[in-house]
């Protein structure tokens, strides 16, 4: 089960121009919305990425305007695992569970689940937090994922598992956020 004290939410390349080629683009903008202030409510680590910025542009404005006390990543592997202040962050932030989220979904994203898989972590993708431009893509991305041992989960079952119980200030928050 996920826990506030043992979970990280990792957030692939959501940027520009690709952004605004994918799957269902509007809700996967809402879903990672609430995903992200979900995830700060509950203060967990937020680990941001975004591939090669200078080609695919900044992280689109629904994303990064929720995260101004941050700076992204910049890489040019496409699992962020390649990246070494990634798995610097990732240590540093003592969380062995990872939410994932963000595109592509068969592509950096699966790339990033599997090496983390490798390396002892339990991943789970947040499936309507996740696309590619294209549903078949992002559907065999989602496959290949749980074949490799990820759990497949949604942006408000991973919250409300964070949370374990009502009638918190933290609560009524989300609560709010997933009307």
């Amino acid at each position: 089960m996920l826990r506030p004290d043992n979970t990280a939410l990792v957030l692939i390349d959501v940027q520009g121009k690709l952004a605004s080629l994918m799957h269902q683009r509007k809700q996967l903008y809402r879903n990672l919305e609430i995903l992200i202030k979900g995830a700060q409510v509950l203060e967990l680590p937020i680990l941001w990425l975004e591939q090669y910025p200078q080609g695919l542009g900044p992280t689109i404005p629904e994303v990064a305007d929720l995260l101004k006390d941050q700076q992204p990543l910049a890489k040019l592997c496409f699992s962020a695992c390649g990246l070494p202040e990634f798995g610097q962050a990732l240590r540093a932030s003592n969380r062995r569970r990872v939410l994932l989220a963000g595109i592509e979904a068969h592509i950096c994203v699966y790339q990033t689940c599997c090496d983390l898989l490798d390396q002892g972590y339990g991943v789970e993708v947040l499936g309507e937090a996740v696309s590619s431009r294209t549903l078949e893509n992002k559907q065999t991305g989602l496959d290949r994922m749980v074949q490799a041992g990820a759990v497949l989960t949604s942006v408000e079952m991973a919250l409300f598992e964070l949370l374990r119980v009502a009638g918190t200030p933290q609560f009524k928050e989300i609560a709010r956020l997933v009307k």
